[in-house]
């Protein structure tokens, strides 16, 4: 028995030196290994600089080569854990992730299904160009400014500080309103009046305010119209253009502004704008208003 423990303890110790002198015999191919790995990511990293800045700076499309530089960055760092498993011995893994560099084993290797469609769809968005960085973009029910197109997701920055990141296969099948790219876009709101007032000054008032406002287009000048017969108020409609360098200053906020002055103007030359009025109806049966006083307790 003791000699049967014996051959076992020397066997183990036989297998342990025989694995620590092959750990000796690589410390410096994974040195090296460390360090190759080391200079691909500060490559990688200076080239996507490299080509963002030269890229970005030669063209208006700086989503098309922020997204080149980071595709480049990824590129160099896989080409360096290649060499990596070379020098380490592996040369049969690091073949292996080579001969499957194909673009569908690639895109199967890269992740899972919904990533590779999105890492496609970004590629796809980044040279369509449908928005550039800083364009407000409307994705559904959201809207925000661009401030990211990713590898996975697109970043937006909503006008209440929200980060939202949708995935690029979601922006590619959906409905993109680029709220800016045009430089100028057309808004409009309701205003009315009361019934009495003459509805043709209430207008040309409206448009002289709205013009009077600091950030309103002079080449195309406010315009107003009825637009409605409510049920208290006779509707007016107005239509004004702005530029959409900044959707937020140049719109939202203008918008509001214009609201202000017209209303403002509407008050200061005597015209009515009535609240919602409710109306009582008698029945023939009713002559008078039916009203119930209810007392109350001497403790309240």
């Amino acid at each position: 028995m003791q000699e049967s423990i014996s051959n076992s303890t020397t066997d183990l110790i036989t297998v342990l030196n025989h694995y620590w002198e092959r750990f000796l015999f690589l410390i410096p191919n994974i040195l090296i290994t460390i360090v190759i790995f080391i200079l691909a990511v500060w490559l990688a990293g200076k080239i996507k600089n490299l080509l963002e800045g030269r890229l970005t700076s030669k063209s208006h499309d700086a989503i098309t080569g922020r997204y080149i530089a980071m595709v480049a960055r990824w590129v160099i760092i896989f080409i360096g854990l290649l060499l990596g498993l070379q020098a380490l011995g592996l040369s049969g893994v690091a073949g292996g992730l080579l001969a499957s560099a194909g673009l569908s084993a690639f895109v199967i290797g890269f992740a899972f299904k919904d990533i590779a469609e999105n890492f496609l769809a970004g590629l796809i968005l980044a040279f369509n160009r449908p928005f550039e960085i800083n364009d407000t973009i409307e994705i559904e029910d959201t809207i925000g400014k661009v401030k990211d197109l990713q590898l996975r997701t697109t970043h937006l920055l909503t006008f209440d500080s929200r980060d939202v990141f949708i995935p690029n296969a979601k922006v590619l099948s959906s409905t993109v309103t680029n709220l800016t790219k045009n430089g100028r876009i057309r808004m409009d709101f309701i205003v009315g009046i009361d019934y009495n007032d003459n509805a043709q000054d209430a207008i040309d008032l409206i448009e002289r305010t709205a013009l009077g406002v600091e950030g309103v287009l002079r080449e195309d000048p406010p315009y107003a119209t009825v637009n409605e017969l409510g049920t208290n108020t006779l509707n007016i409609k107005v239509f004004f253009w702005a530029e959409t360098d900044d959707y937020k200053k140049g719109v939202v906020l203008l918008k509001g502004s214009i609201m202000q002055a017209v209303t403002k103007a509407l008050l200061e030359h005597g015209f009515g704008l009535p609240a919602n009025i409710q109306e009582i109806k008698l029945y023939d049966y009713q002559k008078d208003l039916p009203i119930r006083m209810v007392e109350r307790s001497a403790q309240e």
